[in-house]
């Protein structure tokens, strides 16, 4: 895992529940090492093969049972290794194609799956030839980065110029020698997120998700992911089926996939399809079961230790990714316990420390935080995320501005305006929010 990781503890955890012997391969040890417990592997997750060297190295003395990658930076590093030692896994090349949205898409396109009209381009190409070029309405992406961060929508040549000058900017900072960025016709529709398990190639689903805000641009900020879907059942299968032929396309086999998908007109577009489980705290929203968290069935699948059930809990859950509405400092973060006392509101993480500086998308890697609810419909549960969202409320000092004349209220997106139809809050006890100091 990424020393970044907001996953840490969640793996961990489930390890020791399990009895589990870990060893922690990641790129930086100190920050990680205080929120985990067991043997460390520094690594240098730029370059994969000699990551590899080390872990393989580590086996000699220390045989492993699995190798699990927790995020997308650790893909290929996991595959490398695993494949070296002889362990059930993806193959190197599939993990690599998980990684680069340009080999995604040829992938999908050879395997007569729907892609958007899309091409690869150099940062240093001159963006004005570049979008005279372009299909309208387009978006640009960086090829190897997640979470949203870099893509942006142009309506025409002129926004276009702006983007891929700010993605170019962007990967010069960045410092990892990413030089390429794919500009790929824009799909209209809903989107989707498909949680699942690939056990030597036959997919099981664990959650799909839906996504209710419209994700249109210019960027593309996730929000509240609910499931289960509310799509028809008809929607849904195509859904599982179209994973199915990607993930197959990639060449994945096995381990746990992340699939983000866009309802076309025509039927669903596969947005990627990553070697990993689902990002962020957004985990904290599955339970399977009586009480089993997706870390503990990605761990039991991966040690082949006995799985009780793949059955997700009955009830509708969910999670809100809060935003980050502007650049500057955090100062204050205020209404967590009225957000907390909302029905149907199971948690709430503040995951930037006060003090520290916010970056808001494109170029921003981080979320302000995570908000977690249950409900009996997934109606209720989007409706509480809704209005515990509401009662937040993040003071953000930029240059040059007093403290006092800043508070920057979180600006909700307008289908957040709308009434809800929900019980008002009732009075429960109090639970404080939890404070997490994560970065990515």
């Amino acid at each position: 895992m990424a020393a970044k990781t907001y996953r840490a503890k969640a793996f961990m955890l489930a390890a020791r529940q399990l009895g589990v012997d870990v060893v922690v391969g990641s790129d930086e040890r100190g920050p990680l090492a205080r929120r985990t417990a067991g043997a460390q592997l520094g690594l240098d997750l730029t370059r994969p093969a000699r990551s590899a060297t080390r872990i393989v190295k580590v086996a000699e003395d220390r045989p492993f049972d699995a190798i699990v990658n927790v995020d997308d930076a650790t893909t290929v590093v996991a595959a490398q290794a695993a494949t070296r030692l002889g362990l059930v896994s993806n193959s190197v090349d599939a993990a690599r194609i998980t990684r680069d949205k340009y080999l995604a898409r040829r992938a999908l396109k050879q395997a007569g799956l729907p892609v958007p009209a899309y091409r690869r381009v150099t940062v240093d190409a001159d963006p004005a030839a570049e979008a005279r070029r372009a299909p309208y309405p387009c978006v640009l992406k960086p090829v190897a980065q997640s979470a949203s961060r870099g893509v942006i929508r142009a309506n025409d040549p002129g926004e276009f110029v702006v983007a891929f000058e700010r993605i170019a900017a962007l990967l010069a900072d960045d410092g990892a020698g990413q030089r390429h960025i794919i500009v790929e016709g824009f799909i209209p529709g809903a989107e989707v997120a498909l949680e699942g398990l690939l056990d030597r190639g036959t997919l099981r689903v664990l959650a799909l998700f839906d996504k209710p805000d419209p994700l249109d641009g210019p960027f593309f900020e996730e929000t509240i992911y609910v499931t289960p879907s509310r799509h028809s059942a008809a929607a849904q299968q195509a859904i599982v089926e179209t994973v199915k032929r990607a993930s197959s396309a990639f060449g994945l086999r096995h381990g746990p996939i992340h699939a983000e998908l866009r309802l076309g007109p025509d039927g669903p577009v596969v947005l990627e399809v990553a070697a990993r489980s689902i990002g962020g705290l957004c985990s904290n929203a599955l339970r399977f079961g009586v009480d089993m968290s997706l870390e503990e069935l990605i761990l039991r699948h991966a040690a082949a230790l006995e799985i009780p059930t793949f059955d997700r809990e009955q009830a509708a859950s969910g999670a809100m990714m809060l935003p980050i509405p502007r650049a500057g400092v955090l100062r204050r973060v205020q209404g967590q316990d009225d957000a907390l006392a909302v029905r149907g509101i199971t948690g709430l993480e503040i995951t930037i420390p006060v003090g520290q500086m916010l970056v808001p998308l494109p170029e921003g890697d981080r979320y302000l935080g995570f908000l977690f609810a249950r409900g009996e419909t997934p109606a209720q549960v989007e409706e509480a995320l809704r209005a515990a969202h509401a009662l937040l409320t993040f003071q953000i000092v930029g240059p040059g501005e007093a403290e006092e004349e800043v508070p920057c209220v979180m600006a909700a997106p307008r289908s957040m305006l709308l009434p809800l139809v929900a019980a008002p809050p009732t009075k429960k006890p109090r639970r404080k929010a939890k404070l997490t100091a994560c970065s990515a």
